[in-house]
């Protein structure tokens, strides 16, 4: 070990090639090319191999980070990958959305003074190098079982969930309201991050291994829970959230005013070739407009960098508080500045000002306070510093609340919390109806795609659990 790893002490860090801004902001491509394979196994090699290794303790799978480092640093990429897929259903999308900077990387113990291990960019190389040699298998059980499990949701946990539960010879049925599976992993995040065949390749491969996908299904109205729970052995409910936050300011219901969903997902349904008439007509189109984005989480990092390369005339993002309280990756906030995009610190909207069409964004600027109960500084208005920024398009990027799932489920019985968010047991994951159980953004809340991985992996061994003690009692009262 010692002669292949901890080379940290003569090897700087370097991550793949990432492409001039310039070029960048004329595609959507990924903006990082692919390590070339002494680079990766370089890169990998700068791994001290530590004794408690702190970006595996702060991976939300656990991942066993240092293990598939040293394999890929010895050139055994096969096993390289075995290692990265036992505990990551989609390893390869974790590459590339995670924040590194925030989980692993950034507690890295050689981040002080020497730079993190790329991990990222290794475990997507990994990966990558497993689809190209055909390592990576559909999800075939060795023996079938009779029980089948309903998942409502083709988002990362209901995906992460079904993988799991058909690996271990389950009848699995997945229910998604669009017409393609990944959910935000498609409509949501854009191609320059993510690219789409990525997410698809992993569809036709879980079609392949017998998961059965039943799309343009929206549970409440084609059909209802109860029919769902009448059906299959046990329901998982991974809807995700989607209900977009809002501000009530004046002028919000003027033209070009939008929320950042609808305008990701025109750009996203646009790449795919699909029809859009809100995007040909310019409605969620940013070619030629002063763009104006409000937020500072990753969504909002996906808009700004999308309004660059639709051709807008300039994009700025609005956001109350400072860069070093931005709740999104400062690693993508950094490539938005370099693509040309303004940032307006400590500033927050008051008003959208237009007859009919917007024209602007008033806004004031703020200072940091004191502290509230959670330890964040509160955010007060200077008096006296208002100022109108030009915008003939505004996308709120606010984050994202649960839908009102009983009434949409129609079926009142449906546990939630004050958040909206559905009420689970923590140990089973089961809500209060028996073998209905949730996981993913629909109960913590907007949160990241490798914590839906998480819930999803965990939520299938709760129901394997349920669905077999269910059968042995039904066995035992025969």
């Amino acid at each position: 070990m010692a002669e292949r790893m901890l080379q940290f002490v003569r090897l700087q860090q370097q991550t793949p090639e990432k492409r001039a801004a310039t070029a960048r902001r004329e595609d959507f491509n990924e903006i990082y090319a692919r390590f070339a394979p002494e680079k990766a196994a370089e890169q990998a090699s700068r791994c001290s191999q530590c004794g408690v290794p702190f970006c595996q303790v702060h991976c939300p799978l656990q991942n066993n980070i240092p293990d598939w480092l040293k394999l890929t640093a010895e050139g055994r990429m096969e096993e390289a990958y075995e290692v990265a897929s036992a505990t990551n259903t989609f390893p390869e999308i974790c590459g590339r959305v995670c924040p590194q900077d925030r989980l692993c990387e950034g507690n890295c113990v050689i981040e002080k003074g020497f730079d993190s291990v790329t991990i990222g960019s290794v475990e997507k190389y990994i990966v990558d190098t497993a689809w190209e040699n055909g390592w990576i298998k559909p999800p075939t059980p060795t023996r079938e079982l009779p029980w089948s499990v309903g998942i409502i949701g083709a988002g990362p946990a209901g995906l992460a969930a079904a993988e799991r539960l058909r690996v271990r010879g389950f009848q699995v049925h997945v229910y998604d309201r669009y017409d393609r599976v990944g959910g935000l992993m498609i409509y949501g995040i854009p191609n320059f991050k993510l690219e789409k065949d990525v997410v698809l390749r992993r569809w036709e491969q879980y079609a392949a291994g017998g998961i059965q996908f039943h799309l343009n299904v929206a549970v409440g109205q084609d059909i209802t829970l109860e029919q769902l729970r009448e059906r299959h052995d046990a329901v998982f409910i991974a809807t995700g959230v989607y209900k977009a936050r809002d501000v009530e300011l004046p002028g919000s219901d003027l033209n070009g005013v939008v929320p950042a969903l609808d305008y990701l997902t025109a750009s996203n349904r646009k790449g795919l070739g699909d029809a859009v008439p809100e995007f040909d007509d310019g409605r969620l189109n940013a070619a030629g407009k002063d763009v104006v984005v409000i937020g500072g989480g990753d969504t909002a990092m996906d808009c700004v960098r999308t309004a660059i390369r639709q051709g807008a005339k300039s994009v700025s993002c609005l956001y109350r508080r400072d860069k070093a309280n931005m709740p999104g990756s400062m690693r993508e906030v950094n490539n938005a500045e370099e693509e040309g995009v303004q940032f307006l610190w400590l500033s927050a909207p008051e008003a959208f000002l237009g007859a009919k069409d917007v024209t602007g964004v008033r806004a004031v600027k703020m200072h940091l306070g004191l502290p509230d109960a959670t330890g964040r500084q509160q955010v007060e208005p200077i008096e006296g510093s208002h100022f109108v920024q030009p915008a003939s398009l505004v996308i709120k990027a606010l984050g994202f609340d649960p839908e009102d799932l009983p009434t949409a489920f129609n079926e009142p019985a449906l546990p939630v919390s004050r958040w909206g968010t559905l009420k689970v047991d923590h140990k089973t994951m089961m809500t209060s109806l028996p073998g209905v159980f949730a996981g993913g953004d629909i109960v913590r809340g907007a949160s990241l795609v490798v914590w839906g991985i998480r819930d999803g992996r965990d939520a299938a061994a709760q129901i394997e659990a349920y669905v077999k003690a269910k059968a042995k009692l039904a066995e035992a009262a025969e």
